[in-house]
């Protein structure tokens, strides 16, 4: 009987990486589910478990290099590896933009996404048949007001991305970028404005309909899970309401 192929996913304790763990262990996948909150974590793979999936909770900072190296460590072959780990603080003008929210925003997006990428790569390229997926944002691809240091910090993950498939083709490794737009979680928009409730409901004030964890978590499990020969370089995906990053329809 073959072994039951095994997928990590960072930033798993909500969100869209709680989403994602929850499709790809319903698709067939062992979840190994990582974040800094411990708690959350190891509730949702409790979850998992007691639906008769296969889930471990593994407690990491994508940013600490030494504890992500030791986290490789157990792996001697993976099927997938989902960088999700991410976010956004701020959304303040160039101008006046604090440099340490900046440097933030980039060692979590880019930096956590390189060092797990490159610490889980021999044992996804061992594994004959792996997939790396990078959840970007359409920030990645075209920039908006007050975005500056998170677009930077996106487009640096949509780089290496791109820089990587071009790196390890003819690998038996496939490299995958999802890049979302507006989409509304119970915690993303809230952590930009450090817990500001109000400036973070005005982001989604009279949008029908936002994409939800579970539309990005449907999109990503559907790329994984297309045939090894067939590689999703990129699939952005929008809520119908929104055209680019600075043209949304709202009803009010």
């Amino acid at each position: 009987m073959a072994a039951t192929p095994i997928a990590v996913i960072t930033g798993a304790s909500s969100g869209i990486g709680a989403a994602t763990a929850r499709q790809l262990a319903a698709a067939g996948y062992r979840v190994v589910l990582t974040a800094r909150r411990k708690d959350r974590i190891e509730t949702l793979a409790a979850e998992l478990t007691e639906a008769g999936h296969q889930a471990a909770a593994y407690a990491l900072d994508v940013t600490d290099r030494a504890a992500v190296d030791e986290f490789a460590t157990a792996f001697r072959s993976l099927a997938v590896l989902v960088n999700n780990a991410g976010g956004a603080l701020g959304a303040d003008p160039v101008a006046t933009g604090d440099p340490a929210d900046w440097r933030q925003m980039y060692e979590t997006n880019v930096i956590g996404t390189l060092n797990v990428t490159q610490a889980l790569l021999p044992a996804l390229t061992a594994s004959g048949d792996g997939t790396i997926v990078v959840l970007s944002s359409t920030a990645g691809l075209s920039t908006y007001e007050g975005g500056g240091g998170y677009v930077a910090a996106k487009h640096g993950e949509h780089v290496l991305a791109e820089t990587l498939r071009l790196e390890i083709v003819g690998t038996p490794v496939r490299v995958i970028e999802v890049a979302p737009g507006m989409v509304k979680t119970e915690e993303f928009a809230t952590t930009r404005f450090r817990g500001d409730t109000k400036k973070a409901a005005k982001v989604y004030a009279g949008v029908d309909a936002p994409l939800s964890a579970d539309d990005v978590a449907d999109t990503i499990t559907w790329a994984v899970t297309r045939p090894s020969h067939v590689n999703i370089d990129l699939l952005v995906v929008r809520p119908r309401a929104q055209a680019s990053n600075s043209k949304v329809h709202r009803t009010l």
